[in-house]
């Protein structure tokens, strides 16, 4: 029996390996060809004493929604892209389908009173929360599916804000 056992225990771990690269592929994927939006944050507290410094985030465009009977707590939030890929909020859907050119659709979700979309939260070296201060957009990259990743806090002009410590 003991045979047996470790057995299992590697196939496991070995699909444990297999699930976790392939997740991460994805991500990186939907950071190299996923399409750039710039969606309008209000950030709220930036101090965790068990992480260092973060910024919480929410999206602006999801402060409105109507959040009544017919509201369906998973779906495709469309936005409409405009200059310098910022992105302004037009309607929710149950699907992806049937987008107009300049439309994007990023899935989201509603949990515990909030709706999600992308990252919710975004790190930062200790110390560096005065280059963040004047952050206005959330930068997501989004793949057809509507999965998105946050890839940065970006300024009222739409530049990505870059410290000392990133790989850019």
């Amino acid at each position: 029996m003991k045979g047996y056992k470790k057995i299992i225990f590697i196939l496991n771990l070995v699909f444990f390996f297999a699930v976790f690269n392939w997740m991460i592929i994805q991500k990186e994927n939907t950071i190299k060809n996923g399409t750039l939006v710039l969606l309008d944050l209000y950030p709220l507290d930036p101090r965790s004493l068990m992480q260092g410094d973060y910024m919480n985030l929410r999206y602006e465009m999801t402060r409105n929604w109507n959040r009544g009977d017919d509201f369906v707590s998973r779906g495709y939030c469309i936005v409409k892209k405009g200059a310098k890929n910022i992105a302004a909020y037009d309607r929710l859907q149950g699907s992806n389908a049937g987008l107009a050119e300049d439309e994007v659709a990023i899935k989201y979700y509603a949990s515990s009173g909030y709706v999600k979309i992308g990252a919710e939260s975004f790190l930062f070296e200790e110390g560096q929360a005065s280059t963040y201060e004047k952050a206005k957009y959330g930068g997501l990259r989004v793949e057809e599916s509507g999965s998105a990743v946050l890839v940065g806090l970006y300024d009222a002009e739409g530049q990505k804000i870059i410290n000392n410590y990133d790989i850019e």
